[in-house]
């Protein structure tokens, strides 16, 4: 069984995700404020948009897993982690230890198309 401290952690985790992401996109903007470059045409690598998706994207999905490691803890204090949210019954431990923040049983995950 996962236990809160793997909660908090997975939730610590997403934290610095978010912030080291939020930290390289602000280094992104700082550093391209004043200059009208056009990178989109510049063959020798990355353009700017490029770069600046893939940091929102990962920033994105970090404040996705910190909000579900925020409800798994919810969860676990109501005394309700592990039990499928739509069902009832509980949700296996390897389901639990692949995904910590996992709400759904894997049928009901099924069923749901997740």
């Amino acid at each position: 069984m996962i236990s809160r401290e793997k909660l908090e952690q997975g939730r610590a985790d997403a934290v610095a995700r978010a912030e080291s992401a939020a930290s390289v996109l602000a280094g992104l903007v700082h550093d391209r404020r004043d200059s009208n470059d056009d990178d989109e045409h510049d063959p020798e690598g990355v353009t700017l948009s490029s770069e600046w998706d893939r940091l929102t994207a990962l920033s994105d999905a970090a404040a996705e897993d910190l909000q579900r490691f925020d409800e798994a803890i919810a969860r676990w204090d109501a005394g309700t982690y592990g039990v499928c949210t739509s069902c009832g019954k509980k949700i296996p431990a390897a389901r639990l230890a692949a995904r910590p923040f996992a709400e759904l049983c894997v049928p009901c995950a099924e069923k749901a198309g997740l």
